[in-house]
């Protein structure tokens, strides 16, 4: 296809993004707007748009191919993620908007301290920036790699246009913005899987009926794992993991949070987490199914395919075994994918270190407008850096390290508002930052000691132990320290 037409469609996409951004800015592009969307997003955009946030670049690519190795087991986790949202809309969101909080790390101060609100902000930031950066690295090198790069446009090209797009649609709106991109991007992503399902079932010569059954009767459609304790795929591991990584990563994450904070009203908030949580397990159901259709035309077809399971969709879509004009769909959905989570994410730092760092809500508007902006130019800087540091590293295995860091940096915040939450207990604040610092540290040296002693190798479940320790730690330091 020619690489032109491919161009015009990706700038008929972000003059979308831009328009949206114009309309939703044109009478109030204030703090208020940027932080919390004037409290007035309504709530099925917010839920149709979380699903798109949801679907990084990373799982854009990766949970299709995952059915290789894991079958559909992944679906164990999925139904641990939406009885983590019922808690989230039950516990969390009331909470959230007793509090009427713009920054959720803000219930830290107010319940046990000032240090143990800044150590918690900052554990989001560092796990949010690093971890954010490396997906859109993935996302960017996947463009660079099938569409930019075939043109001679250098990787740094690559990644600084992706980021400036991002910054000049969602720098003056902020939230108000992004629930409406978001949702655009979610259509874009649901109506790529679609297309793409559509031609494989096409290419196989199938009726509606028989891609169920060539789904239903493959040797991958196999989502449940009792028997082998010491998998990582085992029920028990995955789906309780599902429920406690739902609620830190989504319920104590600003990123995510942010858009139901901009609600209306408790109510809508918590209709739209029940919404997102349902309509988020089929989707997923449907990339895993995607898969195992992979898989059934490489081997219909004899096609050899790649070494890493990341790499089987992005063949497919760029090698024209499903026709050329299918790379059009698949460049617009990684497009949409990164950047539904890397604008929330962007915002969600703006927000969270305009406030939670910098103290920005307790100045003038004007004031606090003009550090917020300089403050999301700095950080969209910084996503460049981190980005071009991993590309230069130039190994995948660092994107391993980077996400089981952020896995570890997030159980201090689980334990900390479980803390907060289920006693009545106050830590000795000044001490709180240490405990969050050894928990994951001891976490680490936990992990090698039983490995190295039983060959258990720890999975997603290490999220519970890392709180656990940081919970022990603040009780152990709460002697006869109660609230009044």
């Amino acid at each position: 296809m020619n690489p032109y037409i491919i161009l015009s469609i990706i700038a008929v996409y972000f003059g979308a993004l831009l328009l949206i951004a114009r309309l939703t800015t044109r009478k109030n592009s204030g703090n208020e707007a940027f932080f919390l969307g004037n409290r007035k997003s309504p709530w099925y955009i917010v839920a149709f748009g979380m699903i798109g946030t949801s679907i990084s670049g990373v799982t854009f690519v990766s949970v299709p191919g995952m059915v290789r190795s894991i079958d559909l087991t992944y679906m164990q986790t999925i139904f641990g993620f939406f009885v983590g949202y019922v808690v989230i809309a039950n516990v969390l969101l009331p909470l959230y908007y007793k509090l009427n909080l713009t920054s959720i790390y803000t219930y830290l101060d107010e319940r046990i301290g000032h240090r143990s609100y800044k150590t918690g902000a900052s554990f989001f930031l560092l796990s949010k920036i690093v971890g954010a950066a490396a997906r859109l690295y993935l996302v960017t090198l996947i463009l660079q790699t099938f569409v930019f790069g075939q043109w001679g446009v250098p990787f740094v090209v690559t990644v600084t246009g992706t980021i400036a797009l991002i910054w000049l649609y969602t720098f003056r709106g902020g939230v108000k913005t992004i629930i409406w991109t978001d949702a655009l991007q979610t259509l874009c992503l649901l109506v790529m899987l679609v297309v793409i399902i559509w031609e494989i079932k096409s290419k196989l010569g199938l009726d509606t009926n028989g891609l169920v059954r060539t789904i239903v009767q493959n040797q991958h459609f196999r989502v449940f794992e009792f028997s082998d304790w010491f998998s990582t795929q085992n029920f028990f591991k995955q789906f309780f993991s599902g429920i406690f990584i739902t609620i830190v990563m989504t319920g104590l994450d600003q990123d995510m949070m942010q858009k139901n904070l901009s609600c209306r009203n408790l109510k809508d908030a918590q209709k739209n987490m029940y919404l997102y949580g349902f309509a988020f397990t089929p989707v997923n159901f449907l990339f895993l199914c995607l898969g195992i259709l992979l898989l059934v035309l490489a081997t219909q077809q004899g096609i050899a395919l790649p070494v890493l399971n990341d790499d089987i969709l992005p063949m497919f879509a760029t090698s024209g075994i499903l026709g050329s004009g299918l790379l059009v769909f698949f460049t617009i959905g990684i497009i949409a994918a990164a950047f539904s989570s890397a604008d929330s994410a962007l915002t969600a730092l703006t927000t969270s270190f305009c406030i939670d760092i910098l103290g920005v809500d307790a100045r003038k508007e004007k004031e606090a407008k003009k550090t917020r902006l300089r403050v999301h130019f700095l950080i969209s800087l910084l996503f460049a850096v981190i980005i071009l540091i991993i590309k230069a590293v130039n190994t995948r295995s660092i994107i391993d390290a980077i996400y089981i860091l952020a896995g570890y940096t997030y159980g201090p915040l689980l334990g900390l508002y479980v803390f907060g939450l289920f006693t009545t207990l106050r830590p000795r604040d000044k001490y709180v930052p240490y405990i969050c610092i050894a928990s994951p540290l001891l976490c680490l040296a936990i992990d090698a000691v039983v490995y190295a002693a039983t060959g258990y190798k720890f999975g997603y479940e290490m999220l519970m132990v890392n709180g656990a320790i940081t919970f022990c730690g603040l009780w152990v330091l709460s002697v006869k320290r109660r609230i009044k």
